[in-house]
């Protein structure tokens, strides 16, 4: 049986990827910061752990949560964002919010999992998002978060340079109807969270170099940086 890491997996699309895996027959390990959703993946049937990303205490302390494992896919689905265009400068609250869930606690969370990923030869996907491309950049609304995703990425591309025996990637969900998307998004959480499966499913099975250190769009095609 295959087993999935879930972290920030309390909501929105973290909440319906363990909801699909366990559907799948796999064995799904969800973190989530609060009790409240604690509880929410526990009446999933999934394995579940407290953890803060964006505290560093608690951060710190998930490789002993998952001392002996061994993680085929692990996923990092925690984000925040802030809607602020570039014109507002962003206050120190706001910024430590976003770049603190966003990024650090990615920074943090991923060197500790990487040995648990090796052992398997496994996957490690952080949810990131067009918005984080360069390339593609043509506002500047959300700025915040933009620069968090684009720092993602960059840990993504770094993680990947020193693991090269495993997949790290970086990949989009898409615009979803979630609680960050909003209820005008085009795809709800289940089609985004049936589209990533599918992709990294597919990148699991083929074991293909040309997927190590890729920024992916939910259904498998590349996208710029």
């Amino acid at each position: 049986m295959a087993t999935v890491l879930l972290i920030g997996a309390s909501r929105g699309i973290g909440f319906e990827l363990a909801r699909q895996y366990v559907a799948d027959g796999w064995r799904v390990i969800a973190t989530a910061r609060s009790a409240e959703g604690v509880d929410r993946l526990k009446s999933l049937g999934v394995q579940t752990l407290p953890l803060d990303v964006a505290n560093p205490a608690s951060n710190s302390g998930l490789s002993c949560q998952l001392e002996g494992e061994k993680i085929d896919l692990a996923i990092y689905v925690a984000g925040a964002m802030d809607r602020n265009s570039a014109s507002t400068p962003p206050t120190r609250d706001s910024f430590d919010a976003v770049m603190h869930t966003n990024v650090m606690g990615a920074m943090q969370a991923i060197p500790q999992i990487v040995p648990m990923v090796r052992e398997a030869h496994g996957v490690i996907a952080c949810i990131s998002s067009i918005m984080g491309s360069l390339q593609e950049t043509s506002s500047g609304n959300a700025v915040l978060y933009r620069v968090s995703k684009a720092a993602l990425n960059m840990v993504v591309r770094c993680t990947q340079a020193e693991q090269p025996n495993i997949t790290v990637l970086a990949i989009h969900p898409g615009w979803v109807q979630t609680e960050m998307g909003g209820e005008q998004a085009p795809l709800t959480p289940e089609q985004s969270a049936g589209s990533l499966r599918q992709t990294l499913n597919r990148i699991l099975e083929q074991r293909d170099p040309i997927h190590r250190g890729a920024f992916l769009n939910h259904d498998g095609q590349t996208l710029p940086w």
